[in-house]
């Protein structure tokens, strides 16, 4: 894995889903993880997310409707606290679930906005 790379992927990680998160992934890895966690780092955060091209709200947005088609919850809860701290409003983040809804399909996009729910209230209650 490029250093470099993955140095930019890591600060870029962390900005987006927080310091506490992604080190804790990191410190938790083992030998058989770590290098899942140098691929997730270098590869999607430091080669990807940190392109220019679009900004990261956008690429927020881009990701919880991935998310809800492939039914990835962790991620998806994961990643909506990411598109709060990247600057997307609950009215975009409900647009794009809607829009996911006809693109994924209405099961899909009901566990999105329970998901959500259960999100913005942990977000709501200081958690």
């Amino acid at each position: 894995m490029d250093e470099d790379l993955f140095r930019k992927g890591l600060q870029t990680r962390r900005e987006v889903l927080g310091a506490l998160h992604v080190d804790k992934s990191i410190s938790d890895a083992d030998e058989f993880t770590r290098p899942l966690q140098e691929l997730v780092t270098g590869c999607a955060w430091g080669a990807v997310w940190s392109r220019p091209g679009l900004n990261r709200k956008t690429r927020s947005l881009l990701v919880l409707a991935m998310t809800i088609a492939l039914n990835r919850p962790h991620e998806f809860k994961l990643h909506l606290k990411g598109a709060v701290n990247n600057g997307c409003t609950r009215e975009e983040i409900r647009e794009a679930l809607l829009q996911s809804a006809i693109y994924c399909g209405m099961p899909a996009a009901i566990d999105g906005f329970r998901l959500a729910k259960e999100v913005f209230s942990e977000i709501d209650s200081g958690k």
